[in-house]
């Protein structure tokens, strides 16, 4: 499928979105009504968590790497879609974290094609 080298821009953009989206989780958490906060939470941990699993297929060169990525590009748009619905800082850094994240998975999907 090609080499670690390959997807080198995509690993980075995934650990840039996981660090933006455990940022966010934690702020979240901080945030006076937690609640409201509980969709933006939850797609941060789980855009977090496939990021970097997407990271890891990559720098391993896994044969599967393209399709974790297509999963991730996914989960990092509805993360960004939900972290867009509220005014906190931390949740529009994550929602451009994101957006960048899910087109950088979507370019190197279409490259492994």
């Amino acid at each position: 499928m090609g080499n670690t080298q390959h997807y080198a821009e995509c690993i980075e953009e995934c650990l840039k979105c996981a660090q933006a989206c455990n940022q966010c989780y934690d702020a979240c958490l901080n945030e006076e009504d937690v609640a409201m906060m509980r969709d933006c939470i939850r797609t941060d941990r789980e855009c977090a968590d496939l990021c970097f699993f997407a990271a890891q297929a990559m720098s391993t060169n896994s044969a599967y790497a393209a399709d974790i990525c297509r999963i991730c590009a996914e989960a990092c748009e509805a993360c960004g879609r939900e972290c867009e619905k509220h005014a906190h800082a931390h949740c529009k850094r994550c929602a451009e974290a994101c957006f960048r994240c899910a087109e950088a998975c979507r370019r190197m999907v279409a490259q492994a094609v």
